[in-house]
């Protein structure tokens, strides 16, 4: 499994766990919003290593989006959900 398949794993994981309503919000809001911060990081390394090994992007480019308007509330938890399926799916899919 290649580097970027496991980074997709991982941060589809994290970004699934940030859907959780309630669980999700206190997360993000109890480490001051530094939470986002750190899966922007986690996206941009899966969206290097993903070009790397030319395969698809559209889950870290997601990812990405999420992290810069995951502070609205409802809008934050459709983006984390949909980054996070989106994640997996290109994290499951053979190449």
């Amino acid at each position: 499994m290649s580097g970027s398949k496991v980074m997709k794993w991982i941060s589809g994981s994290l970004e699934i766990f940030l859907a959780i309503p309630i669980l999700g919000a206190l997360v993000v809001i109890g480490t001051s919003y530094s939470a986002l911060g750190f899966m922007l990081i986690i996206h941009l390394v899966t969206l290097i290593l993903s070009k790397k090994d030319r395969e698809p992007i559209y889950g870290s480019v997601l990812g990405i989006v999420t992290c810069l308007l995951a502070w609205i509330p409802f809008v934050g938890w459709i983006l984390h959900l949909l980054s996070g399926i989106f994640l997996m799916i290109s994290a499951a899919k053979r190449s």
